[in-house]
This record gives structure tokens, C-alpha cells and sequence, in this order.
């Protein structure tokens, strides 16, 4: 084993208060529960430490061993005679307790507690886990785990394997966490297959102290980590995710496989708002909201985690295409569209070279295809071309292996022609998986991400359009209005709220509402007419009553005061508060507006197509509340109808800021009165000049 370095020779500490320093950085560890006996994890935890290369001290701590690993074993913790920054735990569950509290006397820094057995296992376990906890916080010691793998940090001048995986990737760009263990040791194994460098890596385990929270705060002051790759099933503190993702992703790409998309929302609700978000839902519109770019697989994860750790942002979407075989581009070019980029127009003096350095039997229209005859020379000075290109953001080299070409030659040449250009350039090799091995292997340090399909290296350029799209966003500005806060809050009791107090909150918070009001006989249900103006509207209102023209609740284009009598008469009904009278409105672009409080997330607010559309059709959009103006105007381009409400053949678009303000009304009243559990608008009709709030639901815990 090496000796220890001088602490001048270490990496530098970023910042005295930073606690996570002798967890990543420690200058000694302790085994607790070293063991002499091959395939058990305090073996293997030994095992890796030695075989890794720290550059620390080992501390293998086992009371019925004199040695491990040839290593001097020691009685306790207690009876190490040097300070232990780090200390990994392995023994049994029962054990767990009195191993920590000899940590905390020992003046231990961190643990890594790998033990299972704790919270996972029921009530008990939890209550445990929550004592263990409690005594590290008291000692300001850090606890990874329990039931995790282990810790690794594969950067010169630490090189801490503390954990029982058996793959220890070379140090590079990425950081990467995971709260499965068996799903860390697979991607980790697959990391060091591909040569993808990751300096550090945590399995997180039950969380019960250190959270992703932490580590991505932590990783977001180091300026080795380009990219943080994050593999969860759940949020531990999803409000306070958040403002640290969002402060982060500023500086680094942050990328997750998040399990559970297919869950399904475990919450009662009868508004569409309620109906259509689900936990998974409001996991999206938390990521969306802090620039966390979410793949659907762990492959996905590769394919992206590579571009964004390796290559620098295209300054736009237009992609060359460079290919010696025409099928897999055709594939490349669907996938591009598929994912919003575009193929480059080449300017004509790159045509012309093209032209010339070509056989003639190569189209140079992009794709730029070099049939099959093509050489690695050919690669090198048509990809040269089109980097000069103005026209060019990014490149897409696609190498179909003939037998007359080795596919390791052809990837040196592209990678050293790739080399050094401001522009990102991925490359396609349909080879074996072992050809691709091989070529990441022997290009080390120096090469352009390889994939094994289009499909695969076109999501690698999204994800980097997706990036740069991120960087470039403003960060937009929350609206705070003047509102009534009072008087809505004395209007909210729990239940469904009847008309005038849903009428009562529209005018708070400054919502436009439809002229009109609550009858409880027909005189009053006139009146009301006269008032407003006819042709009128008369509409039942009951709680039990959900989607009212179902039932035949809803009146129209009423005319006179005989009209209005007669519709009070028919609309009439045990459980009624009354007849809504309400001015018949122009024809409009109908949407709906709402939100609903999930307990996790905090309130969740859905724009959408409204009417009997977002029954039909579920064409919706999320966001988290409080709502910036920038994250608005998102939301609206974010379903497939918004040419519609843009308009078309002619016809005039809707008063976008007028809805945006809505949106952010409603955002503010979600914010301030989180006893309101869901709250919908349906329809709001959209015009040219305005929109108006023609029919409101508001539910109160």
C-alpha cells in the first residue's frame, strides 16, 4: 500500500464548512468489520481500498483478527492510534448502534454505513435508522447509507474505492450517484466497459442523511465535474431539490434516470387538474423547473452523460450528417426531427469542395454520403469541411464497417480531426459492442462519444441542444400582485365552494370573471340578467353536480326575463345552492387553468386545451408553482394545440399576456393558500383582447 501524502500534495479544500470534504477526501480510513474471508463485503470493502490505491490510510478494525489483507487489525475504532476521517461499517445490523457511537467518541468525520436491516425493513427499522442519525448530527458526523454500497472517489491524489463494487472507473468529468445499489454496480461496470470517466460516485441507500441534495451541492463546487449523473426512485426533499438543482445546472449538466414513471397518482380528485397529475407528472415539472435534463433508460443515461461530460454546446440545432452508407443516415435524419434539430444547409463552397475531394458516385447533399467505399482519409477531410461550415453547429459521423476498413482507423482519424473543434461531433460505428470497447479504450483521453446506433448519437446531439437551450434561458421573474389575501382566506372553508365564494377569490386575486352571481329564486335570477345584460347563461350549481352539461345543467343564449323564469324552474334541485346566472360571453378559444396541491411537490398548476378537449384529448402542460413569466410562456408552447391558440388560417391568436397574468395569479393564490387542494378553471375563453374565467371548481382541505 502507498503511504500517505502530504496534505499539500492533495487535492486543495474548497471550503473550511464544507462537511463533506473527509467523506470525499479523507486522509485515514477505518474498516469496521474487516474481514479475512474472500466474497464477503468487509473483504471486499478492504480489498478495494488496497487494490484502488488510496493514498491514505487503511484501518482495518475486526476484534477476533490480528490482520487483514496483511494489514495490523485493531480491537475497536477506539484503539486506532491516529485520527479516522472516514470509517466504513459492514458488521451486523445489532452492531451498527455501538459502532457508531464509537465513531462519534473517536471524533470520526463520516460514515458509510453498508449494513441493511434499517428504515426498508418496516416501522422499527426506521426508528433506528432516525436514533442513528440523530446521535451522528449531535457529533457533526455525516452518514451515507445504511443499506447502500459504498462511496468512490477515483480523482489523483485520493483514489478511495470505499466500497464492495468490483469496478472502479478511471477518473474523469462525471460524478454520479445512485440510490439502488445493484443499479450503481451495473452502470458503474458499464462506465469502466466504455472508458467513461467518473471521479466520484455514492450509493445513497435510505438517505437517511446525506441526500443528492448534498452531493450535487457538493459536485457543484468542484470544477473537475462537468456532468452529474443521478439514478433515483424518489425525492427526498423535493422543495429543497430544487433551488440547488437550478443554482447548479447553471454551471453543470445534471442528468437522471427517474424510476416510477408509470405510477400512478395516489390521490382522490374529480377535477381534470387532480386527475391528470400524478406524482410522476409533478417529478417532470420539478425537473423541467431546474434544468435537470430526464432520460427514459439507463442507456440513455450513457448516451447523454457522455456528449454533455465530453463535448462543447452547439451554438444551434443544425446537424451535418456524414455517413458511408445511406440507410442508417435516413434513420439519423428521422431521429433529428423526432428530437426538434434540423439538417444543415451546406453553403455551396462546401459543396463544391465536397465535390471534389469525393468519388462521383457520393451525394453531397447532407446527409453526406461516401458510399461504402470510403476510406478514413475521406473521413478526415470531408468532416474538416464541414466543421468550416457557418453553417454548421454539430456533426453526426455514421461508419458502416466494410471488410476492406478497420473501424479502430477510421475512429482514430475522426477523433484527431474532431480534435480541438469548437463545435460537438459524435460519432455512429454499427459494429460489435467489443469494436466499441475497443475503440473508447485506445483513444483514452482524446476522443468524440461513440455510439452503436443513430438513434443513439442523434439523442446525444438533443441533449446537448437541450443544454445550450437551458443556459440561454432568462431566469425569468415571479410576479407578486396586490391581492385581498383576507378576503379569500375568510372565504375558504373545507369542501367544495359554492359561487359567491369562488366569485369572492376571483376578485382578490384579480381574476377576470364573467359578470353575473348567484340565484337562489327566479326574481333574484332576473335581476341578475337585467344587470348584466342579456342573452344570458343559467347554469345548476351543486356540489354533487361535477360536469354539468353531462346533466343537462347548462342553459344558453336565455333572451328575456321569461327565458331566465323558465330556467331557473327547470334547473332546480334538491342539493342545489342555487342557479349561476351569467352573461352569455362571444365565442372564445377555450382553455383550462388549475392546480392541485401534491403533499411532495408543493402546488402543481396545469394550462391546457379546455372544454370537452382536455377530457378527450389530455393535451396539458405542468409546472410548479410560484410560476415565472419566463416558465409561462413555456407552459403554453408546451401542448400540441398552441397553434391553434396562436392561430391559423387566418385567424387572429389570443392575448398571450393576458393569459399569462392568469397564470400567475393563480400560481400566487396556490402559493398563499395551500388549503386550497385543487382549484380549476373551465373554460377560460381566450380572445384576441383578454380572457375571461367562464366556470371555476375550488376544492378546500
Amino acid at each position: 500500500m502507498k503511504k500517505s501524502k502530504s496534505r499539500a500534495t492533495r487535492a486543495p479544500v474548497r471550503r473550511a464548512d464544507d462537511d463533506l470534504e473527509r467523506l470525499f477526501r479523507p486522509r485515514s480510513v477505518a474498516v469496521i468489520g474487516a474481514s479475512r474471508r474472500p466474497g464477503s463485503i468487509g473483504w471486499q470493502v478492504l480489498h478495494n481500498l488496497v487494490a484502488g490505491g488510496f493514498e491514505g490510510k487503511v484501518f482495518p478494525v475486526n476484534p477476533n483478527a490480528e490482520v487483514a489483507h496483511s494489514i495490523k487489525c485493531h480491537k475497536s475504532v477506539a484503539a486506532i492510534p491516529d485520527a479516522v476521517d472516514l470509517a466504513i461499517v459492514t458488521v451486523p445490523k445489532a452492531l451498527v448502534p455501538r459502532a457508531l457511537a464509537d465513531c462519534a467518541r473517536k471524533g470520526v468525520g463520516a460514515v458509510v454505513v453498508i449494513t441493511a436491516g434499517f428504515k426498508e425493513t418496516g416501522p422499527e427499522g426506521a426508528r433506528v435508522e432516525a436514533r442513528l442519525v440523530a446521535h451522528a448530527r449531535k457529533h457533526g458526523m455525516r452518514i451515507v447509507g445504511p443499506n447502500c454500497m459504498g462511496i468512490q472517489n477515483a480523482q489523483e491524489g485520493v483514489r478511495l474505492n470505499a466500497s464492495f463494487s468490483r469496478s472502479f472507473p478511471r477518473s474523469g468529468p462525471v460524478a454520479f450517484v445512485s440510490q439502488s445499489g445493484a443499479m450503481g454496480e451495473a452502470i458503474l461496470a458499464q462506465a469502466d466497459h466504455l472508458n467513461l470517466g467518473v471521479s466520484m460516485f455514492v450509493s445513497m441507500g435510505n438517505r437517511a442523511d446525506v441526500s443528492a441534495n448534498d452531493l450535487i451541492a457538493y459536485w457543484g463546487r468542484d470544477e473537475s465535474i462537468r456532468c452529474v449523473l443521478l439514478y433515483l426512485e424518489s425525492f427526498g426533499n423535493p422543495r429543497n431539490f430544487v433551488p440547488t438543482a437550478r443554482r447548479v445546472s447553471r454551471d453543470k449538466a445534471l442528468v437522471t434516470v427517474k424510476a416510477g414513471r408509470s405510477a400512478a397518482g395516489a390521490r382522490a380528485a374529480t377535477s381534470h387538474t387532480g386527475a391528470l397529475a400524478g406524482a410522476d407528472v409533478a417529478a417532470d415539472a420539478l425537473l423541467k423547473e431546474c434544468g435537470v435534463q430526464r432520460v427514459g433508460s439507463v442507456e440513455e443515461l450513457f448516451d447523454v452523460g457522455l456528449a454533455l461530460s465530453k463535448l462543447p454546446l452547439p451554438k444551434g440545432k443544425r446537424v451535418a450528417v456524414l455517413t458511408n452508407a445511406g440507410g442508417p443516415a435516413i434513420l439519423a435524419t428521422d431521429a433529428l426531427v423526432s428530437w426538434g434539430l434540423e439538417l444543415a444547409s451546406l453553403s455551396e463552397s462546401t459543396r463544391a469542395t465536397l465535390r471534389g475531394l469525393l468519388v462521383p458516385e457520393a451525394s453531397i447533399a447532407n446527409p453526406i454520403d461516401m458510399v461504402a467505399s470510403a476510406t478514413a482519409e475521406n473521413y478526415r477531410r470531408a468532416l474538416g469541411v464541414l466543421l468550416a461550415d457557418r453553417g454548421v453547429d454539430s456533426v453526426l459521423v455514421i461508419f458502416v464497417p466494410p471488410i476492406t476498413h478497420d473501424p479502430v482507423v477510421v475512429a482514430r482519424t475522426v477523433f484527431e480531426a474532431a480534435r480541438g473543434s469548437s463545435k460537438p461531433v459524435v460519432s455512429c460505428f454499427m459494429s460489435r459492442d467489443e469494436v466499441l470497447a475497443d475503440i473508447a479504450r485506445q483513444a483514452e483521453q482524446d476522443w468524440t462519444p461513440v455510439y452503436l446506433y443513430p438513434e443513439s448519437a442523434v439523442r446525444a446531439l438533443a441533449a446537448l441542444d437541450e443544454r445550450r437551450r437551458w443556459l440561454a434561458r432568462p431566469e425569468g421573474v415571479v410576479a407578486r400582485y396586490d391581492v385581498d389575501f383576507a378576503a379569500a382566506r375568510k372565504v375558504l372553508k373545507p369542501g367544495w365552494l359554492g359561487v359567491r365564494a369562488r366569485r369572492a377569490i376571483a376578485a382578490a386575486y384579480g381574476l377576470p370573471a364573467v359578470p353575473g352571481g348567484l340565484a337562489r329564486s327566479a326574481r333574484e335570477a332576473v335581476a341578475i340578467a337585467e344587470r348584466v345584460g342579456y342573452p344570458v347563461v343559467a347554469k345548476v350549481s351543486a356540489p354533487s353536480v361535477v360536469h354539468k352539461s353531462d346533466v343537462g345543467g347548462v342553459l344558453l343564449d336565455l333572451a328575456d326575463e321569461a327565458a331566465v323564469r323558465a330556467a331557473f324552474a327547470r334547473l332546480q334541485r334538491p342539493d342545489a345552492e342555487g342557479v349561476n346566472i351569467q352573461k352569455m360571453l362571444e365565442r372564445g378559444r377555450e382553455v383550462v387553468l388549475g392546480f392541485t396541491q401534491d403533499p411532495a411537490y408543493g402546488p402543481l398548476l396545469m394550462f391546457g386545451l379546455g372544454g370537452i378537449y382536455v377530457e378527450v384529448l389530455k393535451d396539458v402542460s405542468f409546472a410548479l408553482c410560484p410560476v415565472s413569466d419566463v416558465r409561462a410562456h413555456e407552459l403554453l408552447r408546451e401542448i400540441r394545440g398552441w397553434p391553434i391558440l396562436a392561430g391559423v388560417r387566418g385567424q387572429a391568436g389570443i392575448d398571450e399576456p393576458a393569459l399569462i397574468d392568469v397564470i400567475q395569479r393563480l400560481s400566487q393564490l396556490a402559493v398563499d393558500h395551500p388549503q386550497i387542494a385543487e382549484l380549476e378553471i373551465n373554460p377560460l375563453l381566450a380572445y384576441s383582447n383578454g380572457v375571461c374565467a367562464v366556470d371555476m371548481r375550488v376544492r378546500v382541505s
